[in-house]
């Protein structure tokens, strides 16, 4: 497979950052338990889509709803009449990526199915969901767990990056005023890859 570059750096490493803060020697239950953690406590994410008419790469906030299959996958809720759907129906393949303050994140590459039985939408309902639907006031779309126009998004994942660190923000930006001085890369994170065969590894000890 072709790919880009535009420098021969010999026998160092062209990209520096990742090999210093690559964190590869953690056991799957661990990185599994730190990344729910994160995401749990972040709460919002944002959920790329293909847009069906532009063939643009889209995003949207989304609120994280809950988590299956040892909590490597991800639900959220949806109002189903949204473009989203119809995007998601074109093309199930997304991307859930999650961001705070302090430069931690993490990005989920998965594949999503919308969810309508009512069984499973009742097992994630908010009432909160009330105030993004609306009460149309005809006695069925009033925004409670029985309005049809409420689904799931099931996301399935596939591969996840993520990125933590336990350093506080002073410590981080010591760390990057220090590789300024030195060309020497700062270590400020632990950078983490969870694989397509890990994840059906951890599946299969979940379920």
């Amino acid at each position: 497979m072709a790919t880009f570059s535009n420098t021969n750096t010999g026998s160092k490493s062209a990209e520096p950052i990742k090999d210093k803060n690559i964190d590869r020697d953690v056991p799957l239950k661990e990185k599994i338990e730190a990344l729910s953690e994160f995401i749990t406590s972040r709460k919002f994410a944002m959920m790329t889509t293909r847009d069906t008419s532009s063939g643009q790469l889209v995003s949207r906030a989304m609120a994280l709803a809950g988590k299956e299959s040892g909590d490597i996958d991800l639900v959220f809720t949806t109002n189903t009449e949204s473009h989203k759907t119809d995007e998601l129906k074109a093309d199930p393949h997304v991307n859930i990526s999650f961001l705070d303050g302090s430069g931690q994140w993490a990005s989920f590459a998965g594949d999503a199915s919308i969810e309508t039985n009512r069984e499973i939408v009742k097992k994630y309902y908010s009432s909160s969901l009330k105030a993004w639907l609306g009460d149309l006031g005809d006695g069925k779309h009033d925004g409670s767990k029985n309005d049809p126009r409420i689904g799931i998004i099931q996301v399935k994942t596939r591969s996840v990056t993520y990125a933590l660190t336990t350093k506080s923000a002073i410590g981080v930006a010591a760390e990057v005023a220090k590789g300024t001085l030195t060309g020497n890369p700062p270590s400020i994170s632990k950078l983490r890859e969870i694989s397509e065969s890990e994840i059906t590894q951890w599946r299969s000890i979940a379920t």
